[in-house]
């Protein structure tokens, strides 16, 4: 990123001029600009209107994308080119979804061939689950699921399964497991039967530690029950590690191939989506998939000016490194999207949260803001006072879908008014003179206006973005998640740093190695600072005090 470009001079230049303008002014001087700064594609609405921007403001960041070179880094990134550079990989999530490459060389030809074997291997394996014919070693059918794994192996997978559960057979019980911490599998664990319990382990090296971790102890479980023979019938890998998962006991008919161009965050379109699979069938899984290609080919074909994830990140590189918000807050409106906000938290967080660009050099602008966020309206009794008269602007983004899945239909449109509600009292506020009079109505004294009011008074000019779709159905959801996935592409390509690698985890497990003898009583390592030997020695006092 050149910050000494014109785009960028001219963006800082224009928030400057923007100080003193108020969203209010701006529907008030333009009775058309919803539909101005609003995109649909199909039954998929994104309404920016209540952000702080202009035509002007859309246009820079228009040049501020042609500048970074954007179009040509989206048709490297569909091309199947190594744009993961550290560790020169290819980013080709699109792929899974049947977003064909723009290069059709021999390797991208072999990797389609191996996603369509890899999809039709999993529905074969997801219907013999699903019917009853594959069994466990005693022959009684499936009825419990068991994903373990960890980050986006599990993050992805469970979000989707939650949110389409509407969609779901019902027949099969799907539970998720990914923290180290034992009292997440022992939980998980104590309400199943062996028997019937069919054990996913999702990692991609087969090495990850808490992933094994936790596998070992679920096998140890199965054996204790069912013999050690039992194992092969009862765990199935998403691995790409095939000797590890033979070692383990997994049988190759039930290694399901995960390939090293696709990261975890993106993963949920592969094998590590087979409870996906599962849950909801392979025709809806297939309509999840059709969502999110409907997104690669907007994106990849549309105008920048029209252009769904393209206007997301350059709002949010807007928001960021030129007005210089700090985080940005996710808020569904659907109980059953409860999970995608972590998701989008490792999405983003872990894709753009980097201080070094492509090139190795430290970038001079901020990267990825936090990531947060809660469903409503349970959000609106947490945090949302300080969305609206905290001291730092928080921009939001709503999710909201026009259909239920339910016939409580007093209960959705009381979600819908209170959606609508919040976005509409962030942006406009209510001054002094307007608390008072309101106040007034209310018939308080005037003594008591005057010191309640200056506490009663919001802001406003606070921006939001709403995401609204007619039904959270298996497509819908594939856009959306899809949308997400390339806004966050499209803030790595204008900051220039790369979206797909993730560095930043590596050395508290490094560390971890090393720490884990001396968390088991044997010699602590020898150079130690003086906090992290302090807290050794306190929780040993504190083991042995409990034994």
């Amino acid at each position: 990123m050149n910050t000494a470009s014109d785009a960028w001079q001219n963006l800082k230049q224009h928030s400057r001029d923007m100080n003193n303008t108020t969203l209010n002014q701006l529907f008030e001087c333009d009775a058309d600009r919803f539909n101005r700064f609003s995109v649909c594609l199909d039954d998929f609405l994104v309404d920016y209107s209540k952000n702080l921007l202009t035509d002007e403001t859309m246009a820079l960041l228009a040049q501020l994308a042609i500048e970074s070179n954007l179009v040509e880094r989206i048709n490297e990134m569909f091309s199947g080119s190594a744009i993961n550079i550290s560790e020169n990989r290819a980013a080709l999530h699109t792929l899974l979804r049947g977003s064909k490459p723009t290069s059709p060389s021999r390797m991208n030809i072999e990797r389609l061939k191996q996603v369509q074997e890899s999809l039709s291997k999993m529905t074969t394996f997801a219907e013999g689950i699903q019917s009853g014919k594959l069994t466990g070693s005693t022959g009684k059918p499936f009825k419990n699921i068991l994903h373990i794994g960890v980050g986006g192996s599990v993050l992805g997978p469970s979000m989707a399964v939650r949110a389409l559960a509407p969609y779901s057979n019902n027949s099969i019980a799907i539970q998720f497991v990914t923290n180290v911490d034992g009292a997440d599998l022992h939980d998980k664990m104590s309400n199943l039967d062996p028997e019937t319990t069919l054990i996913l382990v999702a990692s991609k090296t087969f090495l990850t530690q808490e992933t094994m971790l936790n596998a070992r102890s679920a096998r140890a479980w199965i054996t204790k029950a069912l013999g050690p023979k039992s194992v092969g019938n009862h765990f199935a890998a998403l691995s790409s590690n095939l000797k590890q998962t033979e070692e383990f006991g997994i049988l190759p008919e039930r290694h399901f191939e995960l390939w090293d161009w696709v990261g975890g965050r993106y993963s949920l379109w592969s094998a590590i989506g087979l409870p996906i699979l599962i849950s909801i069938g392979s025709k809806n899984f297939r309509q999840l998939l059709s969502g999110a290609h409907q997104l690669d080919n907007h994106f990849r074909n549309c105008s920048l000016e029209k252009n769904i994830p393209v206007i997301l990140g350059l709002i949010s590189i807007w928001h960021r490194s030129i007005l210089g918000y700090k985080s940005h807050a996710i808020i569904p409106y659907d109980q059953r999207l409860e999970l995608l906000i972590a998701h989008i938290q490792q999405l983003q967080m872990e894709s753009n949260g980097k201080s070094i660009n492509r090139e190795g050099s430290k970038i001079p602008t901020a990267s990825s803001g936090v990531i947060w966020g809660e469903v409503g309206t349970n959000a609106q009794h947490s945090f949302f006072q300080l969305l609206h008269q905290g001291s730092d602007i928080i921009p939001c983004d709503f999710l909201i879908a026009a259909n239920a899945h339910h016939d409580l239909q007093h209960h959705h449109e009381t979600l819908i008014a209170n959606c609508f509600a919040q976005s509409q009292a962030l942006m406009k506020g209510r001054n002094l003179d307007e608390t008072k009079n309101h106040l007034l109505k209310k018939g308080l004294l005037l003594a008591d206006i005057e010191r309640i009011a200056p506490h009663a008074t919001f802001p406003g000019n606070r921006p939001s973005t709403t995401i609204l779709y007619r039904k959270l159905d298996p497509k819908t959801l594939g856009m959306l998640i899809a949308a997400y996935e390339h806004k966050t592409f499209v803030e790595g390509a204008i900051w220039n740093i790369n979206s797909f690698d993730q560095w930043g985890v590596e050395l508290g497990k490094e560390l971890a190695s090393q720490l884990l003898p001396a968390v088991k009583m044997e010699p602590a390592p020898s150079e130690l600072d003086g906090s992290t030997s302090g807290l050794i020695n306190r929780i040993r006092g504190f083991q042995k005090a409990t034994n």
